[in-house]
């Protein structure tokens, strides 16, 4: 079989949250495979040296959204050979190789990456060739830019100079912790916070440098909810990422209601911000454009107390998905206590 043939036969195997490359026939000789245990890989003998050597475990770190994907911002690779082998790597198909020290070796230069590494000992005797390809990264993307839209009840922040596959993220505490949002925008709608942070991480990992969204620019989508249960604030038709956020205290409830358009469905309902001396509040869902439930809960989708260690519980994930399709919804959030409690909800309506 010739070396070609043999080079794709390598492949990629997760292991305690790294990269562990193996590889079978990769580079070297035309010695028979051995057979292993499902999830284990035995390379062939080499074809030179009395000796047979075990070949080396090579990782990553690959710091991409995906675990798998090759895509890393880290050149820093560790490589483990048994019974205390000395070991070698090439980053030129094998036309030279460098003596390894220690159990890591760190590769520089953005772009695609194929290295080679064996282990050796001090007789020249060498292991079957562990061939691994990955793309370094280590660029941030460009910060994000945003065109600002909407009605006056909700502000659409539509995210422009995303890069293929990025996750864009949003931040209600200067940073210190990150939401992912969904689609290509985000729906702002409230009077408790003043403003929030907005990135994007591409697919190696790299986060770009936060870009700040003054959320009572231009008057749209900063407003107070209805305090009236028959007359909730309407939001009109919304999908994507939906951010309500608010300032509740005893006898100043928040009521706001929702249009789910045709096609699409509430696939989750989360609070991610809580800042209040008092830790428990309370909400409700109405599959109405009003909320005239009252205090009957057989008239309610969900409903329940929340506090600061219930942030990003998805607070419908027990509702059936058809009473989350199509059609108005309305929320209720209060506070009963003397203490002011200010709150974000973060809604994700998808395609149904």
């Amino acid at each position: 079989m010739s070396a070609s043939s043999n080079l794709l036969r390598c492949f990629w195997r997760i292991f305690l949250g790294c990269c562990a490359i193996a590889a079978s026939g990769c580079g070297g000789g035309s010695g028979g495979g051995t057979s292993a245990p499902a999830g284990v890989f035995v390379a062939p003998a080499p074809t030179t040296g009395s000796v047979i050597l075990a070949p080396p475990l090579l990782r990553f770190t690959d710091t991409g959204l995906s675990v798998d994907d090759g895509v890393t911002r880290t050149g820093l690779w560790s490589v483990s050979s048994s019974d205390g082998l000395g070991w070698e790597f090439s980053l030129d198909s094998g036309k030279s190789w460098t003596r390894g020290e220690g159990n890591s070796f760190e590769v520089i230069g953005d772009g695609q990456k194929t290295i080679w590494v064996r282990a050796r000992d001090d007789l020249g005797n060498t292991s079957e060739i562990v061939v691994a390809r990955c793309t370094l990264d280590t660029m941030a993307p460009a910060a994000v830019a945003t065109v600002s839209g909407g009605s006056a009840a909700l502000r659409e922040l539509s995210l422009q100079g995303l890069e293929p596959n990025a996750l864009w993220e949003f931040s209600l505490d200067q940073g210190r912790s990150w939401q992912a949002g969904r689609a290509t925008s985000l729906s702002v709608s409230g009077n408790a916070l003043a403003s929030l942070q907005l990135r994007q991480t591409d697919v190696a990992g790299n986060p770009s440098i936060p870009v700040s969204i003054d959320l009572q620019a231009q008057g749209t989508g900063w407003m107070e909810a209805s305090g009236n249960p028959m007359m909730p604030t309407s939001l009109g038709a919304a999908k994507g990422s939906i951010l309500i956020h608010g300032d509740v205290v005893a006898g100043d409830a928040d009521y706001l209601s929702i249009e789910i358009p045709n096609g699409f469905r509430l696939s989750s309902a989360s609070f991610v911000f809580y800042d209040s001396p008092d830790k428990i509040a309370f909400f409700a869902v109405q599959r109405k454009s009003v909320f005239d439930a009252g205090f009957d809960t057989g008239k309610m989708l969900a409903f329940g107390h929340f506090g600061p260690s219930d942030l990003n519980r998805n607070i419908v994930a027990s509702v059936a998905p058809a009473q989350l399709a199509a059609g108005p919804l309305t929320f209720w959030i209060q506070q009963t206590g003397q203490l002011a409690t200010r709150y974000a909800l973060l809604l994700s309506i998808e395609p149904a």
